[in-house]
């Protein structure tokens, strides 16, 4: 593999990205309270480490470098393209923006972009009328916005994993998990029998297959 710039220490390229990212899920997100900010900062971090090593310092491929070139030694670890892990690990040899680790989280951070964006108009409309969201996303899960962000995340780590991300995405799962149930016991206070309800018949964070056949029966 040939490269006509640097592989890496790209900083401005990692700079920009990352704020691309960040200003774009805030567009959708729209951050309020102080929960809120606090998820958001938490994916924002994870966008930050994960486009340092993308385009300035490669970590990852530097504290693995001797295992890498052990077990793969027809790879240039030290290429732009070799970040794609999966990709090399698998096989591809062909250029990884055309792999099928790739197409799959592009489809993952689409899908988790458009659901951020789907949920927050439906929350906006019932948050402005002090009702419940139950409608669009949230007929489907209780925290579509979360879900979103876990996709778009996960999709980054097929895309491009890295020591640091792969650590952070168990603890930032872990962190809106914890932050959904805070949010649970409030709009159990604010909305009470309304919102037990709606908590019995609608899951969490993984939807139930075959719902359209429960509620025609």
């Amino acid at each position: 593999m040939s490269e006509q710039v640097p592989p890496y220490g790209l900083w401005p390229l990692a700079i920009v990205n990352s704020a691309v990212f960040i200003l774009f899920a805030f567009s959708f997100f729209k951050p309020r309270s102080r929960r809120d900010w606090r998820s958001f900062g938490a994916f924002s971090a994870f966008l930050v480490a994960l486009f340092t090593e993308m385009y300035g310092f490669p970590l990852t491929i530097y504290l693995l470098s001797g295992w890498l070139q052990s077990r793969f030694p027809g790879v240039d670890w030290f290429s732009h393209d070799a970040g794609h892990l999966p990709e090399m690990l698998f096989g591809w040899r062909a250029n990884p923006h055309f792999g099928p680790f790739h197409f799959l989280s592009v489809l993952f951070i689409g899908g988790g972009f458009i659901l951020i964006s789907a949920a927050w108009r439906v929350l906006y409309e019932a948050q402005r009328r002090w009702a419940l969201a139950t409608t669009g996303p949230y007929a489907r899960v209780r925290h579509p916005q979360y879900v979103g962000f876990i996709l778009i995340m996960f999709g980054f780590l097929l895309q491009w994993p890295t020591l640091l991300t792969v650590l952070m995405f168990p603890v930032l799962v872990w962190m809106y998990v914890r932050l959904a149930r805070h949010e649970e016991l409030d709009a159990l206070a604010t909305f009470g029998d309304a919102y037990a309800r709606y908590a019995a018949r609608v899951p969490g964070f993984v939807p139930r297959l075959g719902r359209a056949v429960e509620r025609s029966t």
